[in-house]
């Protein structure tokens, strides 16, 4: 997903099919990036900063591990560590460049919406993101990731091929997820398509109320429910804000109801402290 924004304003947003996880090359990764960075660029008189939001741990702007270089051998990491700066350092080499983790812009984002504390930022996406900042809406400097979080402790938990654990968030909050839940509720999926295509084409029939695919969404948002119970043991959270692909449309709110649903009925308490909520459809896809 890219980006222009002038003073505030957004003049360009496009997402873009890309398939960083099949890719060895890191040079891959770098032309899609550099891509990016040059259409946004196009749009704006000039460019005065570049900010960028990427899956994994960061130190300065250097992805240390990161799924978007899940393919890529380790040989070849100096490469991945240098990758925004080299792609920043092509549109202007003078300007600022910062990389966050997505989680941790997810929460921002959330912070600046609401204009509060204590929130928890999640998006739901090609794995999923979290981030959290505390009272004092200040991101904490801690390694949120959640995606590989252990949600699911039955036997047979979904394994997650990268963290090789079982049962972890990742599997259950992203679209990965909307496409392990078709067979059960009946869905046949063309298994050409990508997976960001696959979730569209279960997307589809959501916004048609195809009661098969309310299902799907239906489940994730029960997973999430009893999810959010788990993680207040370990974040003071006053919000959860829900973000990301899979939470657009008829899926995303019925996602959202359903997890309130079950936090009204079986844990009052934490309902009336914890307001999980989302955003704007704008807001939830970028």
């Amino acid at each position: 997903k890219v980006s222009a924004v002038i003073d505030g304003e957004c003049v360009y947003s496009e997402e873009v099919l890309w398939y960083p996880k099949q890719n060895e090359d890191p040079s891959y990764q770098y032309n899609e990036i550099l891509t990016a960075f040059r259409t946004a660029a196009s749009k704006m008189p000039r460019v005065d900063a570049i900010g960028v939001s990427s899956a994994g741990v960061m130190i300065g702007n250097a992805p240390m591990v990161s799924s978007i270089f899940y393919k890529v051998p380790r040989s070849r990491w100096d490469f991945v560590k240098t990758v925004y700066d080299r792609a920043a350092a092509e549109i202007d080499p003078n300007i600022p460049v910062l990389v966050a983790n997505d989680g941790d812009v997810s929460a921002l984002a959330g912070a600046i919406g609401l204009g509060k504390g204590n929130l928890m930022g999640l998006a739901m996406g090609t794995s999923e993101a979290v981030g959290y900042v505390d009272k004092d809406q200040n991101v904490l400097g801690w390694i949120n990731e959640l995606a590989f979080a252990p949600v699911d402790l039955q036997e047979g938990a979904m394994q997650d091929e990268w963290s090789t654990d079982f049962g972890v968030g990742c599997k259950y909050f992203s679209q990965d997820a909307v496409i392990k839940l078709c067979p059960a509720a009946g869905i046949e999926l063309d298994e050409s398509l990508s997976l960001a295509e696959k979730l569209k084409a279960v997307q589809k029939l959501m916004e048609a109320d195809d009661p098969r695919a309310q299902a799907i969404f239906e489940t994730i948002g029960a997973y999430f429910g009893y999810t959010v119970v788990l993680y207040s043991q370990f974040y003071d959270l006053d919000y959860i804000m829900l973000m990301g692909r899979v939470m657009s449309g008829k899926g995303g709110d019925t996602i959202l109801k359903v997890t309130n649903d079950i936090l009204a009925a079986e844990y009052p308490e934490l309902a009336a402290k914890c307001c999980v909520t989302l955003p704007d459809e704008k807001m939830r896809r970028v």
